[in-house]
């Protein structure tokens, strides 16, 4: 087990009810579960967001914490959180890093593994 270390898992979901498509706007919300799998207290700083569309368009996003919190996780407990976003296509994906400080002042970055966005039933 390492000393620093935070497991990331999402579902997804599209938000028909907040998309528009006749305007290229599909709305996605997203909850993210995170685990201090690690063997040392740490506290999530911040995030850096990488999401593309199915056009190759680029978005970065960066800021403190997640949804107004910068959790402070003991080894084995979980922050779980639902945010969205929304893409000008029907399909895309997401990936990052959250930027973390251990209670022995030690810096890592937990990396948020891509998943993907996309409406019920178009991809096989």
């Amino acid at each position: 087990m390492a000393a620093y270390e935070f497991s990331i898992s999402v579902k997804t979901e599209y938000l028909s009810e907040q998309s528009d498509p006749e305007r290229s706007n599909y709305v996605f919300a997203y909850t993210i579960t995170i685990k201090n799998t690690g063997q040392m207290p740490a506290q999530l700083i911040s995030r850096h967001w990488v999401i593309v569309d199915a056009d190759d368009e680029v978005q970065e996003v960066r800021g403190l914490g997640v949804v107004g919190h910068q959790p402070f996780l003991k080894p084995g407990e979980e922050f779980e959180y639902t945010s969205g976003t929304s893409l000008a296509t029907p399909q895309g994906t997401m990936s990052g890093t959250y930027f973390c400080v251990a209670e022995d002042g030690a810096q890592f970055e937990a990396r948020i593994p891509e998943f993907v966005l996309s409406l019920p039933r178009t991809l096989h």
